[in-house]
């Protein structure tokens, strides 16, 4: 594994934009095959850009949130797959900025990043209740599970996850917990295949009776009731996921104002007009997510949780509607694969699937304006 090269000195915004334009001449025949692509990822490394978010007195770049949502944001632009499952290891680099700025030692991680880690996230299929069976054996638990999506495990380092405890002595426990992907019993699924960012890697991760040390479990919490924690990984993670995606409309704006450049019929006109509200309301929306994390030093509270929560719902809506909204004002020609429009429009839709999706944001977000916990 090879040691990053972050420095606080570089131009992140055009290191991304370099690394984007090279991976961006074999995304449409990685769309095509669903091939996940280990150079992005060697790219992503060798530039500094894995390690970009890491304190500099860590050895890392010293982005802020916001620096790191514009790195993805950018990336977005030219390879939607590799920036939304790029997102995936930064939220979770974020998460342990966040603990470091409020007093929480997360210098093991830094280091492992720096020195060329990426970081796998299960969380989506984990959530609250998480799955799969841990047994608690001498200095450490055997766990067996199947976790999917696991965005870049081909090419990741440690899995972040957690396992249910059924058979704790103090009633069903979820534990979190770190482990390499090359530990014995580790195994890829290749099972992403998928309508859109089909080259994201975002393979299901096999856990066949793999031992976990006491060492590596980081949280040991009832299986029950909202873990406090899940709320810093909301406010670390969405706005960076969020700004992923928004690269994608970006271009599929920059694509609508490059071909009808003076145009004056009026259909048009009124079309480019309502995409560009659409496009408006998605960057402001994400534009206030990164705000209201405040360079992640917000406070851990439902409600703060809760409002990323909308915002996410309500930019994914206006981010979908932006690239629909490009391909109807292009017209027929927009509906062609001769154009990336509807790649773009099939990647897009990923967005609805992070946590939370509609329906639960919903729940999450009224019961928490009602005085309840998250979850009811």
């Amino acid at each position: 594994m090879t040691t990053t090269t972050a420095s606080p000195t570089l131009d992140w915004t055009a290191t991304a934009t370099a690394v984007g334009a090279t991976l961006s001449a074999g995304v449409a025949e990685r769309d095509r095959t669903g091939e996940f692509t280990t150079e992005a990822y060697d790219l992503l490394r060798s530039s500094g850009l894995s390690a970009a978010l890491v304190p500099v007195e860590f050895g890392g770049g010293g982005v802020s949130h916001r620096e790191m949502g514009e790195i993805l944001r950018v990336l977005g632009r030219h390879d939607p797959s590799t920036a939304v499952a790029f997102a995936m290891h930064t939220h979770l680099v974020a998460a342990q900025v966040w603990r470091h700025k409020h007093g929480i030692d997360a210098s093991a991680v830094f280091g492992k990043v720096v020195a060329g880690a990426f970081l796998v996230s299960t969380g989506a299929s984990d959530w609250v209740d998480s799955n799969g069976h841990a047994v608690k054996v001498d200095g450490g638990y055997r766990i067996t599970a199947r976790k999917a999506p696991a965005s870049g495990c081909e090419a990741g380092t440690i899995a972040v996850s957690s396992i249910r405890w059924e058979d704790s002595p103090e009633g069903p426990r979820v534990l979190h917990f770190a482990v390499p992907l090359s530990a014995d019993g580790v195994r890829i699924e290749k099972s992403w295949d998928t309508l859109g960012l089909r080259a994201s890697g975002s393979h299901t991760v096999v856990f066949d009776d793999v031992f976990v040390p006491d060492a590596a479990v980081s949280l040991n919490r009832p299986a029950t009731g909202w873990p406090p924690v899940l709320n810093v990984v909301i406010g670390a993670a969405m706005p960076l996921v969020m700004a992923a995606y928004l690269g994608i409309a970006d271009r599929a704006v920059e694509t609508v104002t490059e071909l009808l450049a003076g145009r004056t019929d009026a259909h048009t006109v009124g079309s480019a007009g309502e995409m560009m509200n659409a496009y408006t309301t998605a960057v402001d929306v994400i534009e206030a997510m990164f705000t209201a994390s405040d360079n992640l030093n917000f406070d851990n509270t439902d409600a703060g949780a809760a409002r990323i929560l909308s915002r996410k719902t309500v930019s994914a809506d206006k981010l979908i509607e932006t690239v629909r909204l490009a391909i109807e004002t292009i017209g027929g020609a927009g509906y062609s694969r001769g154009l990336p429009l509807e790649m773009w429009y099939r990647d897009i839709h990923g967005c609805l699937f992070h946590p939370l999706p509609r329906a639960k944001q919903l729940r999450f977000t009224g019961h928490v304006l009602l005085g309840h916990s998250p979850l009811g």
